[in-house]
């Protein structure tokens, strides 16, 4: 059998040669050989059957397929059911050219299978394309509801295993022929024509949802030009969209993707990286620019976000190597903006103990940099934990001194930091004094531009007023504590006992009958002045002291009350004592105003509005 050692196809052919020959050199056979034979020829039959089955299975399937080239309607326009069919059509040219491979005498049906099948391929492509685009369903902000809200909204948009919100990007109908016609493309090797034209398509739907909120794609340049009412809409813009594209869009994008492809996870990172990356852009720009304090808050805003998104962003990216440089890209961002609101808050406390004021504030009234220290601290709370993790992250004695404060003023914030540190944000409220204490230490020589020093008191009284107002009324009760609260307290109410001082115990020196007890002012020298004389000093004293300080301004309305109270109570009194011990002795030319009269234009003070007495003033 020496000749019969050839494989495959030649084997068979040298066999049947050799057959052909026996039989015709002997005429009669065995029964044995006739047997052989019989059988020899059954299985020729049906090899030539089943070739034959093969080619009309063939030339049905490839002009069913065809035909649907001359036709431009779109299949799966016309139902569910004239897509299915196409789809066995395309299965079953698939299975027969599985059988043709291989076969030298078929090398041209086959040829013909896969012509066909490119074609079928080419047509699934577009189907594929049309039906992502045609059922594509939009994506609105108003999508995103809190996670922990259970409502008829859960019905709607659906929540998976971990209550994420999953919305559907596309029409859920035609989701089951996606699948169909991604299994179909992925079997027969058309696995990358599918997979970009989902990417292409899905790359677009994100690309439309992120232009329609008008989040630009900006270059670092591009961010570091803009003017702050800019820049702060677009951070706005930038933290709305930021977050609903994580916590909805991305999850659901994620789904879709898992339920047309399975576990082709990398189609859902090739789809939203760009887009991701764009907006992580945004973040680093902002992160580069100038450290002005105004930016704190939204830097803030954006930092606290991008940490609690981490997770999701995580979960997202976890499974793919394009991942990675998504999840690093991600930490980065998130490291340059805790930097950069760290360095911005140091900063804010340097443009306090810079701010330079060449004139007094008009008034004595609280003071812009005042009112906005405080209000900006009082938004700085809603932010506490995490400036609080910031803070900690570098916490340094030499923060304290940025920039350089007073002796006092370290002992002062070491001093109450340490008899009254609460459990929690220990590195904000060590902060927080420093700058209370850096404000006060400005304030302190702003007061100084004022002549007058009772006008300094009252400027004093009504900013350390100010401050403990806010602190009692605010989250910042909890950072400063009741030591900062009663000591500050105090300090205002100091100022308004040193203005009643200054300001009524020179008017009242004239009506003491010896005049000692007082200091020197209006009415130095008064103890030997007679009595019509001692009116006619406080006459002009008071009316000096009425011009002067109804200019003023004491915006609070308690604290207003309060001091012309006191101050009612000391005039009040020592004026009815002399005048009882008087009104007798002394013309009544010379006894300018009543009691009632002087308690009603007390009421005068700190309004805000200059007034003056007319010389002709009388009861």
């Amino acid at each position: 059998m020496g000749e019969f050692e050839v494989d495959g196809e030649e084997k068979l052919i040298v066999a049947a040669e050799y057959l052909v020959q026996e039989l015709r050199s002997n005429k009669s056979l065995t029964r044995n050989a006739k047997k052989v034979l019989g059988s020899l020829l059954s299985e020729l039959s049906r090899v030539v059957i089943i070739s034959d089955e093969i080619e009309q299975r063939l030339n049905l399937v490839c002009d069913k397929i065809t035909a649907r080239e001359v036709d431009e309607t779109m299949i799966w326009d016309l139902g569910s059911d004239a897509g299915n069919e196409f789809l066995e059509a395309v299965n079953e040219l698939r299975g027969l050219i599985d059988r043709l491979d291989g076969t030298t005498e078929e090398e041209v049906s086959l040829r013909k299978a896969h012509d066909v099948l490119q074609t079928a391929m080419a047509r699934l492509e577009d189907e594929f394309k049309h039906l992502l685009v045609e059922n594509r369903l939009p994506f609105e902000l108003e999508h995103a509801v809190e996670e922990d809200s259970f409502g008829t909204e859960d019905l709607i948009l659906g929540r998976n295993s971990e209550d994420h919100i999953v919305v559907d990007l596309v029409r859920p109908e035609v989701i089951s022929d996606l699948k169909s016609i991604a299994e179909a493309m992925i079997a027969s090797g058309y696995d990358r024509e599918c997979i970009q034209v989902c990417t292409t398509v899905r790359k677009e739907a994100l690309d439309e949802f992120i232009y329609d909120h008008e989040v630009e794609k900006l270059s670092i340049e591009d961010v570091l030009k803009m003017d702050w009412a800019t820049l702060n809409t677009n951070i706005k813009k930038w933290v709305r969209v930021m977050r609903n594209i994580v916590q909805v869009y991305l999850i659901s994008e994620k789904s879709l993707n898992s339920k047309i492809f399975g576990e082709l996870n990398e189609i859902f990172v090739d789809t939203v990286t760009a887009q991701v990356m764009q907006l992580l852009n945004f973040g680093e720009a902002v992160s580069f620019g100038p450290r002005q304090p105004e930016k704190l808050l939204r830097i803030l805003e954006m930092y606290e976000l991008v940490s609690e998104l981490l997770p999701e962003i995580d979960a997202l990216f976890s499974d793919h190597h394009l991942g990675l440089s998504v999840r690093t890209e991600y930490r980065e961002v998130m490291r340059r903006l805790g930097d950069c609101a760290r360095a911005t808050f140091v900063e804010f406390k340097s443009a306090i103990a810079s701010d330079v004021s060449s004139h007094p504030f008009p008034g004595g009234a609280v003071h812009p940099l005042t009112n906005y220290v405080m209000n900006y601290l009082m938004a700085l709370t809603d932010f506490s934990q995490t400036l609080d993790s910031l803070l900690m992250e570098h916490e340094d004695v030499e923060d304290l001194a940025i920039p350089p404060s007073p002796p006092d003023v370290i002992n002062q914030v070491e001093e109450e930091f340490t008899y009254d540190s609460p459990e929690k944000f220990v590195a904000m409220k060590r902060h927080f004094y420093s700058i209370a204490s850096v404000l006060e230490a400005n304030l302190q020589v702003k007061s100084k531009l004022y002549r007058d020093v009772s006008l300094r008191h009252i400027f004093l009284l009504n900013n350390i007023h100010y401050m403990t107002r806010k602190v009692l009324n605010s989250e910042l009760k909890h950072i400063f504590g009741d030591r900062w609260n009663r000591k500050h307290t105090w300090k205002f109410q100091q100022q308004a006992t040193e203005y009643e001082r200054a300001t009524w115990l020179p008017v009242l020196s004239f009506l003491k009958e010896d005049g000692s007890g007082f200091g020197s002012g209006s009415g130095s020298g008064s103890r030997n002045l007679r009595p019509r004389e001692r009116f006619q000093g406080f006459n002009s004293a008071f009316e000096e002291v009425y011009k002067a300080q109804t200019g003023w301004l004491i915006s609070d309305e308690r604290l207003r009350e309060d001091v012309r109270t006191k101050a009612s109570m000391w005039v009040i009194q020592a004026y009815w004592t002399f005048y009882s011990r008087h009104k007798n002795s002394v013309s009544e030319r010379y006894i300018k105003y009543s009691t009632d009269d002087l308690e009603n234009l007390l009421l005068d003070l700190f309004a805000g509005s200059p007034k003056s007495l007319s010389n002709s003033y009388r009861r």
